[in-house]
């Protein structure tokens, strides 16, 4: 009898374990986000308006950045004009929206007021990921590539004060990825696709200065930093984040993740890395020296893998497109 009574005690105990694991899930749906039936297609970028509470959204086959409010989840605004919107930039202290877009191959500056455009930025077609340096104001935008018939991609260097483009710099490789900038120095990190690997840029000098292999994954798409421990991590489609050093370049460890990445996001705060794939958000804790759990992997529905943490709303959010009868909608998590 005591024997029974002991492992039904085990038993009970091991369930409430899980329960209360289950029931501390790392990220909570608090409000969708609604769009109108004729948006269909993949989404790219998300770009935040913390002062205004607006959030930017580029569904990229409906030709136009959408906004919302984000208290209400209203959608207050559509900015028309554009072929194919991929990145947006909120610069406050000017009211302005940068949106790079893929088929005219620009960047288009709107006024964020009225929406009305402002000025572009001519680049090359496919004007795509984009880069900030908030101390400079320089915006770094991969553009060019396999779309112009270029075994070579553009980093372009883009004033945002001034609205003019700088400087191009040249990168072997057809498709350039995601980027990361580095505070305390002038290195940045690209995701070189089509080389499968990081192509490393000095941005005082506008070089390239190195070239790391990425082994443990591929394609690789996504980019997140880790800037105070010398980590970078690489998010590849196959569902792996492969983790290197900045000081060697070198790959130190790796842990896998649901298919299809496009967003990953490091929270210096709660070290946390959370990566957006397709149908799942898959949340990491640094968990000691290059060693990383799993917190939680959390439904979206497919291909909802567009995500962007908001800090200091303690917010996430992800879009999903049309799929079915199911309209495209932006769901947004609260950080737990």
């Amino acid at each position: 009898m005591k024997k029974r009574f002991l492992v039904l005690v085990a038993t009970l105990m091991l369930f409430g374990v899980q329960a209360r694991c289950q029931g501390a899930a790392p990220l909570k749906l608090i409000q969708t986000f609604e769009l109108p039936v004729e948006v269909k297609g993949n989404f790219d970028h998300f770009g935040i308006d913390l002062k205004g509470g607006r959030l930017f959204a580029t569904p990229e086959g409906y030709h136009a950045v959408v906004v919302f409010d984000l208290k209400t989840g209203e959608l207050v605004h559509k900015i028309d004009g554009i072929g194919k919107p991929h990145a947006v930039l909120y610069r406050e202290d000017l009211n302005r929206i940068y949106v790079t877009d893929g088929d005219a191959g620009d960047l288009k500056i709107f006024d964020g007021t009225t929406y009305g455009l402002v000025s572009s930025v001519k680049l090359l077609e496919d004007a795509d990921s984009i880069g900030y340096d908030p101390v400079t104001k320089y915006l770094y935008i991969d553009n060019g590539g396999g779309d112009v018939h270029q075994t070579y991609s553009m980093l372009s260097v883009i004033d945002t004060t001034a609205g003019e483009k700088l400087a191009d710099l040249k990168i072997e490789g057809e498709t350039l990825e995601a980027m990361a900038l580095e505070k305390s120095t002038s290195k940045m990190y690209v995701n070189n696709r089509a080389r499968n690997q990081v192509s490393v840029v000095d941005r005082e000098k506008r070089e390239l200065v190195a070239s790391w292999p990425v082994t443990q994954c591929k394609p690789n798409v996504a980019m997140a930093l880790d800037e105070a421990n010398h980590r970078l991590f690489v998010a590849c489609r196959s569902g792996v984040i492969s983790v290197l050093d900045t000081k060697t370049g070198k790959e130190v460890t790796s842990f896998p993740i649901t298919k299809g990445v496009d967003d990953i996001t490091y929270d210096p705060a709660s070290k946390r890395v959370y990566a957006a794939c397709d149908g799942a958000i898959d949340i990491y804790e640094q968990s000691g020296h290059d060693s990383y759990r799993l917190l939680g992997n959390v439904s979206t529905g497919p291909m909802g893998r567009t995500a962007r943490l908001v800090p200091e709303l303690k917010r996430y959010f992800v879009a999903v497109p049309q799929y079915g009868t199911t309209s495209a909608r932006v769901l947004v998590f609260d950080v737990l």
